[in-house]
């Protein structure tokens, strides 16, 4: 049995997939592992390059976009993988992180899902393993007021890699070791996240269900962060936003839900004035584009 399958969901990004798949054969040199890469209707080279220099990958084409959740699940379920690795295609392995990650499950018979310790291109510590959501928490995000009391990696923990490995609530979706035991009970990501708040869900499921979530610190990942959305910001936002109140109707009910649609849509709309201003002011040199709050609207009105 293959003891690892890599499994990389892909859209529009040919040169960072390359980059990914290299990164994996030098770590992977003297292990038994396959690649699996999910094309979600790529319309630059993906495929051509995939096809021409990684012929051994095993390459699933789908006409449409399937989403984070459905593209992964559609590779778990064909791939045979004792482990199974999913990676983003803006994640790059560094020497020493996957193994460190299979040691950590092996060395933990209910680890079900194993988080590594996410970087910045330019080394610095990324967001990498949080608490559930709550509300309050959610209001430290919207505000921003988070990231100026805690540091720019919140709501996740920062940097206390002293700590070592630990059992956490949820660790970040961009690289994620599972075992498939554990994805053969408790099933796949729900695929009515078509991205964010997947791997929250997922882990919330697995601990509810009796495994363990852990935070591997010595596993060091260069993840560029947003990739893959970075030409649809307003509908990335609004994604965003839809899944984190759907997490909450499913696991806090409709009330909360409600609350956190309330939040969300006056915090846009004082966004939208601030960018707008500083736009105007800097010469367009300061400010950044924010979701309408009629997409956004429309993104929240059934969830």
């Amino acid at each position: 049995m293959v003891t690892l399958s890599v499994i990389i969901v892909n859209w529009n990004t040919c040169t960072l997939l390359t980059q990914s798949i290299e990164a994996i054969k030098r770590e992977l040199a003297d292990t038994l592992y396959d690649i699996w890469v999910v094309d979600n209707g790529s319309t630059d080279d993906s495929v051509t390059m995939l096809r021409r220099d990684f012929p051994h990958v095993q390459l699933i084409e789908s006409p449409i976009n399937l989403g984070f959740a459905g593209a992964n699940n559609l590779a778990m379920q064909r791939s045979q993988g004792r482990y199974l690795l999913l990676l983003n295609t803006d994640a790059i392995v560094t020497p020493g992180s996957v193994q460190a990650l299979l040691q950590l499950a092996d060395m933990s018979p209910r680890a079900a899902i194993v988080g590594a310790h996410l970087l910045n291109p330019d080394g610095s510590f990324q967001a990498s393993y949080t608490n559930f959501p709550t509300l309050w928490q959610e209001f430290l995000m919207l505000s921003t007021l988070g990231r100026r009391w805690r540091g720019d990696w919140y709501p996740s923990h920062g940097p206390e890699a002293t700590r070592g490995a630990q059992r956490v609530d949820y660790v970040e979706g961009a690289c994620l070791l599972v075992r498939r035991t554990a994805f053969e009970q408790v099933g796949g990501l729900d695929e009515g996240y078509f991205m964010y708040a997947e791997e929250v869900d997922w882990c919330r499921r697995m601990r509810d269900q009796g495994w363990e979530v852990w935070y591997q610190p010595l596993a060091k990942v260069v993840h560029i962060g947003g990739a893959s959305s970075a030409t649809r910001k307003t509908s990335r936002e609004a994604d965003l936003y839809r899944s984190r109140v759907r997490y909450f109707r499913t696991y806090h009910g409709g009330l909360q839900a409600g609350l956190l649609k309330a939040m969300i849509v006056s915090f846009t709309s004082l966004k939208q004035v601030g960018h707008a201003v500083l736009k105007l002011l800097s010469g367009d040199q300061r400010g950044r584009q924010v979701v309408s709050v009629g997409e956004l609207l429309a993104a929240l009105r059934n969830v």
